[in-house]
């Protein structure tokens, strides 16, 4: 069971002009009421740079001054109207100061570049949408821009790339303040894929595939309902009937990553949920997420979630 949570305070910062569908993003992971799945609630407060004004569509957010973000757990800085703007310095100096105080400081696509006017991805890795990649490393020199991946995390600063790539990051955070189990189902009732990783590659080009049952869904299904086995390479090939050569670079045109990547990271997610949700042992959770050994589990938390299977689990107990 997971433990009770205090009520998290999300401040979403709103510019003048910015994208109506990034702003929406962390409206609707957070400010979305769903008492039985996330309790108690997120409590989301729209802050802008300039009160009043509209952003991109027409609308005008019911929004209160920069000053609200003092209150904030998260901030969140949404994408902009024009990366080539000046950062607005009240926004620089609250950041600073949220940061400074230990709020997580988020930057969706282009709102990377808001979190990087104020010093806060001074010598930290952060990515943005691809296609502004160039212009905030030109920028910015001090950041250690990646623009292969969805989002990036260093300490309490998150950066995501584009439009979609938002809502994996709104929903990592999900997963790191209520668990695996709390995310997966809040992606089922978005309707959307299950939560995406970090290292996954935001643009990947595809071609139409030219057969219809070349999709790699149906054996990504089949291996997330076998993670209990020693599945390899060999057998999610043998499975999709192609050569291991094949389907290593359908993985990497479809999903931008390697298979056994893939496989980790789904293996990390189960043993999540069944620390989170059952009393199982360790060794139990090992075996039922296709770690094997508790060696080899304890090896992947510590590498990959820089925590130990026992502290995740302690993290969520009552």
């Amino acid at each position: 069971m997971r433990k009770k949570h205090a009520t998290h305070r999300v401040a979403v910062v709103i510019t003048p002009n910015a994208p109506l569908f990034e702003i929406a993003v962390p409206c609707e992971i957070f400010g979305a009421p769903r008492p039985d799945l996330i309790d108690p609630p997120y409590v989301v407060t729209l802050c802008a740079t300039v009160p009043g004004e509209r952003v991109a569509g027409g609308f005008t957010p019911d929004a209160t001054a920069l000053g609200a973000l003092t209150e904030a757990d998260t901030v969140v800085v949404p994408a902009c109207a024009d990366v080539d703007d000046e950062v607005d310095e009240d926004l620089v100096r609250e950041l600073k100061a949220a940061a400074e105080r230990g709020a997580r400081v988020v930057g969706l696509c282009s709102g990377a570049f808001a979190l990087a006017a104020a010093g806060l991805l001074d010598e930290r890795r952060a990515t943005t949408h691809w296609m502004y990649a160039d212009r905030l490393a030109r920028r910015f020199p001090l950041v250690k821009v990646d623009a292969a991946v969805l989002y990036a995390a260093e300490g309490n600063i998150f950066t995501s790339a584009g439009t979609a790539a938002a809502i994996d990051l709104c929903l990592e955070l999900v997963r790191r303040d209520h668990g695996a189990a709390v995310v997966n189902e809040l992606a089922r009732r978005l309707v959307i894929a299950p939560h995406r990783g970090a290292d996954q590659a935001q643009f990947v080009v595809a071609p139409l595939p030219t057969e219809t049952d070349s999709s790699l869904g149906p054996i990504l299904d089949w291996a997330r309902e076998n993670l209990h086995r020693p599945l390899r390479l060999a057998d999610l090939a043998a499975r999709a009937h192609v050569s291991q050569r094949t389907l290593i670079r359908r993985f990497q045109r479809e999903h931008g990553l390697q298979p056994s990547h893939w496989l980790r990271e789904q293996r990390l997610r189960r043993a999540q949920s069944l620390l989170e949700s059952t009393q199982l042992s360790i060794e139990e959770v090992a075996t039922q997420s296709g770690f094997g050994t508790p060696a080899s589990m304890r090896h992947n938390f510590a590498r990959f979630l820089h925590t130990s299977p026992t502290a995740y689990r302690n993290s969520f107990a009552k």
